[in-house]
């Protein structure tokens, strides 16, 4: 069964790689619109997760309509994600704007640039994450991903995120590489944090409810002394991105680390407004708010660094389960 699914989902990319940018897109927002109406599971998830969220400040009429347009553009990403795959940063260059403070662009030489986390979200193309550092060349950028269970389709996935130049880490069997790569000066190391973190994560608020929330980008801020940030995809319009990064995160205050909790309650409050400045544009088929488990009155609770190894299965490139 891998190979047959192999053959027909490659011929499926060399299709779209041959269409024009903008055809794609259409392409994706049509197919993101007929899932709507026949992915009946997904389409609960988000209208759930709409609601509970704005069901204060949107009538159901206009939360349909945003779940319509959100799996649009989920179409859209990921039809587009195929395309930019194969376009060369000259030729991405109309397409996306970046937008950074001056803490994520590489000192003047010969200083070596310092090591940065990025804490990013599933927002738009979130595919162009791997592509920042070939936009402000001076970074090696790295990430981790959850290999998928087809090794065929996993080394064809693989091989479209190659030309970005991204380092990717399986996280369940690339550990140990990732720790070496991050001793090293001008790491920027990306981490998908807005996804349910699994029993491990920590406990904190995002829009207005209570989640399991990783703390991987804290604790590996922490541990290796980067600066920390946040960075979210922007659709602009038509086949059109703007990558955008926050003002830096602390995480020390006069010299002392700041709790990991405080520091990902910053990172929640700032996917929260990019969550509300653009509603349509998260992934609003997955299930953040999994409700706490019950836990046995003898359990201790973890460590953030323990529940850091949980919550990293929950990091870059997962491809699959998202909306479980």
């Amino acid at each position: 069964m891998d190979r047959p699914l192999y053959y027909v989902v490659r011929a499926l990319v060399a299709l779209v790689q041959r269409l024009p940018l903008r055809w794609a897109a259409r392409l994706g927002r049509a197919g993101g619109a007929l899932a709507y109406w026949f992915d009946r599971r997904h389409r609960r998830v988000a209208l759930r997760n709409l609601t509970m969220c704005f069901e204060q400040e949107k009538a159901p009429a206009e939360i349909r309509s945003l779940a319509r347009e959100n799996f649009r553009r989920l179409g859209e990403g990921y039809v587009c994600a195929i395309k930019t795959a194969a376009m060369s940063v000259s030729e991405l260059r109309p397409h996306v704007e970046i937008v950074v403070p001056s803490g994520l662009l590489p000192p003047p030489a010969p200083q070596k640039p310092q090591r940065v986390v990025v804490a990013v979200g599933h927002f738009g193309n979130f595919e162009l994450y791997g592509r920042f550092g070939q936009f402000v060349p001076g970074f090696q950028c790295a990430t981790t991903y959850r290999a998928l269970r087809q090794p065929s389709l996993n080394r064809l996935l693989q091989s479209l995120r190659a030309p970005s130049g991204c380092l990717y880490f399986e996280r369940r069997s690339e550990g140990s590489a990732l720790k070496a790569l991050m001793n090293q000066p001008g790491i920027l190391l990306g981490l998908l944090s807005d996804q349910h973190a699994g029993d491990g994560g920590l406990r904190l608020p995002f829009l207005g409810h209570d989640c399991s929330t990783s703390a991987a980008p804290a604790v590996f801020a922490l541990r290796y002394r980067c600066a920390l940030f946040i960075a979210v995809v922007y659709r602009l319009g038509l086949a059109q991105w703007r990558i955008e990064a926050s003002e830096e995160i602390l995480t020390r205050v006069n010299g002392k680390p700041r709790s990991t909790e405080a520091i990902m309650r910053d990172v929640n409050r700032a996917f929260e407004a990019a969550v509300r400045r653009d509603p349509a544009n998260w992934f609003w088929v997955h299930k953040r708010w999994k409700p706490r488990k019950v836990q046995s009155p003898n359990s201790k609770p973890q460590s953030p660094e323990a529940a850091t190894a949980g919550s990293l299965s929950h990091q870059m490139g997962e491809g699959q389960g998202e909306g479980n």
